[in-house]
């Protein structure tokens, strides 16, 4: 059952008065039918009709709201799919125990980064489980949650490359905030879909470095592939990029906001989010 607005009155905002709202919502219109069928039609239809309504009622109430969550597939540690073919990563994680905690279902919309601040205030996703800055252009166009991490930006270069000066070109991913940030300074660039074109760019020579979140740093400095490049690493100081990172919602759901902040806030408290941390980054992070 997907979630809808009047769902999310309730006080608290969590994920027991998501399911007390529907409930009462729903039982308030059974009540509704049986009196008028007994008005229109009398009492001898009354019981089949009740009977009918009544197993509606319970399967409705029986089955779990389901949370349409927006993921990457191509981008660990934070989402990338275990050699089952399974979804997971550090922010997958993080969104299914919020989802827990909501006593809500998480079905996962795979996306790409480029195209997801688009299909989110879109409407196609309720919210977007990548760790997102929040950009004056994003904020214009999607909310934000409580923050999930802190993120940092690196530059991986060629020794003697400096961003801006001739003969200099990086590579970023497409849709990022890192993107957003070499474009506004009038620096040379092409943009990557994944982490494998990013590295082809480099070894062909077509860019000389790139700027990536400190996230995706941790993949890169795993694959040989990258590592035999040789690059130097430095970290870009700018507020713009050293900044909270949070998942985004979808503006049509503005009412999803404080149950799942409060969701977050709960998972940081009880141990749940360090447990993820440690089970896919080597680092803390909060």
């Amino acid at each position: 059952m997907p979630i809808f607005a009047a769902a999310f009155r309730g006080e608290a905002g969590d994920g027991t008065c998501v399911a007390q709202s529907i409930i009462a919502n729903v039982w308030a219109v059974f009540h509704f039918f049986i009196d008028f069928i007994e008005m229109a039609f009398g009492r001898r239809f009354l019981i089949p009709l009740a009977f009918l309504l009544l197993s509606l009622v319970q399967g409705a109430a029986a089955e779990p709201l389901t949370l349409r969550v927006g993921v990457l597939e191509d981008a660990p540690p934070l989402g990338f799919r275990d050699a089952k073919g399974r979804l997971t990563g550090f922010s997958i994680s993080v969104m299914q125990a919020v989802c827990l905690e909501m006593q809500v279902k998480c079905e996962y919309v795979v996306t790409h980064l480029e195209n997801l601040v688009d299909e989110l205030a879109g409407g196609q996703f309720d919210v977007a489980a990548v760790g997102l800055l929040g950009t004056p252009e994003r904020r214009q166009r999607i909310l934000f949650t409580r923050p999930i991490y802190r993120s940092l930006t690196l530059l991986f270069a060629r020794q003697g490359v400096v961003p801006g000066r001739p003969g200099s070109r990086l590579s970023t991913f497409r849709g990022s905030a890192q993107e957003r940030y070499i474009k506004a300074q009038g620096w040379d660039y092409v943009g990557a879909a994944s982490v494998d074109e990013m590295i082809a760019q480099l070894k062909a020579g077509v860019t000389h470095g790139c700027m990536v979140p400190l996230m995706t740093s941790l993949h890169l400095q795993r694959m040989p592939k990258f590592l035999q490049l040789d690059l130097q690493m430095s970290v870009v100081r700018t507020e713009e990029l050293e900044n909270n990172a949070a998942f985004g919602l979808a503006p049509q759901h503005a009412e999803l906001k404080p149950a799942i902040d409060k969701a977050i806030e709960r998972i940081k408290q009880n141990g749940v989010y360090d447990r993820i941390n440690s089970q896919f980054l080597p680092f803390r992070v909060d």
